[in-house]
């Protein structure tokens, strides 16, 4: 099974435009580049988790999600970086479409997103990584059982406290998501040398 740092969309990987289905403006954050790319190149796979809850408010169909992961399967490919995965929830409880409008176990905080990716991916959420930049992606990943990461940039406004809302690390830009995930897997990887060792001797 192999671990994966699972990113949510808007504000995170992308500059947050409310309800935007449009490529043209989709544009990458500072840095997610070259940090992916060090995270793809230490083992991650990488895969999108979105709540797109538009589709649930009649803002726009399903299908458009389609021309939204090209675009930025392209952005990221032209960065060096494969995505593994794209994975959006269409409900809100609240929504306006009859299809869509209920409460799920795939709009973060629930951790269903994750989940269906681990199933589908072979992936093993224990050893993964969320990073987003609210606590509902926060307390999505600590739901599925993954380390967190808060890239905190001002998407949080209302710093709800909970169960599974304290991230594991809290991060200014992507160059220190990349450093902070990376030099945690270096810890545990030395430790899981050192046990290695001892189990030998």
């Amino acid at each position: 099974m192999q671990k994966a740092a699972f990113l949510d969309k808007d504000g995170t990987l992308i500059e947050d435009v409310p309800y935007n289905v449009d490529p043209a403006l989709i544009r990458l954050l500072p840095g997610v580049g070259e940090a992916l790319r060090a995270l793809h190149g230490a083992g991650f796979a990488l895969v999108v988790v979105t709540n797109q809850s538009g589709v649930a408010r009649g803002l726009f169909p399903g299908s458009a999600l389609g021309g939204v992961e090209a675009r930025l399967r392209a952005l990221l490919g032209a960065e060096g970086v494969p995505l593994s995965g794209f994975y959006a929830c269409p409900h809100h409880p609240e929504g306006t479409v009859a299809e869509y409008t209920r409460a799920c176990e795939c709009r973060k905080p629930q951790p269903g997103l994750l989940r269906r990716a681990a199933h589908d991916l072979g992936l093993d959420l224990g050893a993964s990584w969320m990073v987003g930049d609210i606590l509902n992606d926060v307390e999505a990943g600590g739901r599925a059982g993954c380390r967190t990461v808060l890239l905190d940039t001002g998407g949080e406004t209302e710093w709800v406290p909970g169960p599974y809302r304290t991230p594991d690390v809290t991060a200014r830009g992507w160059p220190d998501v990349a450093v902070a995930i990376l030099t945690a897997e270096g810890a545990v990887q030395e430790e899981e040398g050192r046990e290695d060792a001892l189990r030998t001797s």
